[in-house]
């Protein structure tokens, strides 16, 4: 029989096994959760200020608000209560290019911009690669992601704690110098100035601290489902998902299609 391998974990029947550790005895009540999530992808452990960087992304990415994702986690929770886990699956397959996937996005962006080119040693150097960056987004009429917030419009305030912490502890790597870069210039070719906003600015630190830009998502969910436990508690507790149902239904008004011409 063919053997599947993994270096995550297994478990007997005395012992469990995660990343060559007893769960147990050398990991439970020893290592945070946000440590573990590190090391499983990285299959490393962090240094003490990657961990605080990382931790720091989880945080700005748990909680947003009555955002898509929460307002269709409380709304399942409304038609099927009995169905936690389909709650909480119906605010993370809302992750997209608008919300929870700007991390994805603007990693993926700022790495592919950064390929096979040699790594700029000024700001005079950042500037002009950013400006070339920007430029050829906007040749090809697409957005630059990161940049612009539907409701922070004059400033994120996530984004220079990140870069506080990125710097405080040595790890400003290249992805976040050239979105902070992105951020002086794109004025130039966009004639207006907007914000570089959090999940951006997440996206950039995942990618100095080295995990794969196709890994950026799954952390921008895992972070989410801790502010999806809160929705989902908090409409067990004070619900508020009928009434969102009965304004939409109130709302509403039928329009029916036009008869077919002939």
């Amino acid at each position: 029989m063919t053997g599947y391998a993994t270096s995550l974990g297994a478990s007997d029947e005395h012992t469990i096994t995660v990343l060559g550790q007893n769960l147990a005895d050398d990991l439970m009540g020893k290592v945070g959760f946000g440590e573990l999530a590190f090391w499983l992808v990285a299959l490393r452990r962090p240094t003490s200020g990657e961990l605080r960087l990382f931790e720091a992304v989880l945080v700005a990415l748990a909680e947003h608000g009555l955002t898509p994702s929460a307002i269709a986690t409380r709304l399942t929770l409304t038609g099927a209560p009995e169905s936690v886990q389909g709650a909480m699956a119906a605010g993370l397959l809302g992750g997209g290019s608008r919300f929870l996937g700007v991390t994805e996005d603007a990693g993926r962006f700022l790495a592919a911009s950064l390929s096979g080119v040699a790594i700029p040693r000024s700001e005079a150097e950042w500037d002009e690669l950013a400006l070339a960056t920007v430029r050829r987004q906007r040749e090809a009429g697409r957005f630059v992601p990161g940049l612009g917030h539907n409701v922070h419009r004059s400033g994120d305030p996530r984004t220079p704690v990140l870069y506080s912490l990125a710097e405080s502890n040595g790890l400003l790597g290249p992805h976040l110098r050239l979105f902070r870069a992105i951020g002086r210039v794109h004025p130039q070719v966009l004639g207006r100035t907007l914000p570089l906003n959090g999940a951006g600015a997440c996206g950039a630190v995942l990618c100095d601290l080295g995990f794969p830009v196709d890994t950026l998502r799954g952390f921008a969910l895992l972070a989410r489902c801790a502010g999806l436990v809160g929705h989902v508690a908090e409409e067990m507790r004070r619900p508020i998902g009928f009434q969102v149902y009965e304004n939409v239904d109130g709302a509403t008004e039928y329009d029916p299609p036009a008869a077919p011409t002939r």
